[in-house]
């Protein structure tokens, strides 16, 4: 009996008390701001809430902010996935010092990475002068806005998908090698099934961080409107004219969609794992 005491004894205390817990910080922390949009939102009634959504402006906004996050997304997942394999899988002089580097963007200002970012990438910058000999604008354009999200989200994926390299064994791809899979096979048919949902995860968190980032695309974007204006820097231009109803309604919308693009997330996860265990 004693035996079974112990075992149900825990050291964080009781459901019914970690429960209200979590719940109670969840209800402060996350859902009283999100009801706040809402209630702002209400102020305006359905029409005038659809008219200010999808004014051509605000439109363009949308577009330029959905397209350069996916496609800072896509470039953090191919980039992201090489610099895991890196950490993991070789031994190098530095290994560690680049290691921590990698979560640089965590803890750096985003202002200050829009700034750094917007002096490389000018035309009298390192970066944007070599480019500026093709023609190739960056900073100012859709690409300098690509760049940046590049470098605020690639973190996402180097730290969902390091943990799971580490834990594939490397026999795995010895005994594929043995059976005659050559490298493209071992890659596709060992290798990415089981890194796929961390992968996946990776990607879309990283395409999330990139709808809503505002400090570091700022500076470099140029804010041209219908052609570099992001949809955080339009909610900032309704607040500046207190125009908080129109603030919260485009804010509502980046919401909605930062939402569904973590559902799809946890969607693909699931059926991605549910493919993995059917094969083992």
């Amino acid at each position: 009996m004693n035996r079974r005491k112990a075992k149900k004894k825990r050291v964080i205390p009781g459901f019914g008390l970690s429960l209200g817990i979590t719940v109670s910080m969840l209800g402060l922390i996350v859902l009283l701001p999100l009801c706040s949009l809402i209630l702002f939102s209400a102020q305006l009634s359905p029409g005038e809430f659809l008219s200010t959504v999808t004014r051509p402006r605000v439109l363009s906004a949308y577009l330029v902010s959905f397209q350069t996050a996916f496609a800072a997304a896509l470039v953090d997942a191919v980039m992201g996935l090489i610099l895991a394999w890196v950490l993991v899988r070789y031994e190098f002089p530095g290994k560690q010092i680049m290691n921590g580097i990698i979560e640089l963007p965590f803890a750096l200002p985003t202002a200050v990475a829009g700034i750094a970012l917007t002096h490389l990438t000018t035309t009298n910058g390192w970066v944007g002068s070599f480019f500026a000999k093709f023609g190739i604008p960056i900073a100012y354009t859709r690409i300098g806005i690509t760049v940046a999200l590049i470098f605020i989200g690639i973190p996402f994926v180097v730290r969902a998908v390091q943990p799971v390299l580490e834990k594939i064994d490397p026999q795995y791809e010895e005994a594929a090698d043995i059976l005659g899979a050559d490298r493209w096979q071992t890659l596709t048919q060992v290798i990415l099934p089981e890194i796929l949902p961390a992968l996946i995860s990776g990607f879309t968190l990283s395409f999330a961080r990139g709808l809503g980032e505002y400090g570091s695309v700022v500076f470099i974007a140029g804010n041209t409107p219908f052609e570099t204006e992001i949809a955080p820097l339009m909610i900032m231009s309704e607040l500046q004219e207190f125009d908080y109803a129109s603030a919260t309604s485009i804010a509502l919308v980046m919401l909605a969609a930062a939402f569904l693009i973590l559902f799809v997330n946890a969607v693909l996860q699931s059926r991605s794992s549910k493919i993995i265990s059917g094969i083992v």
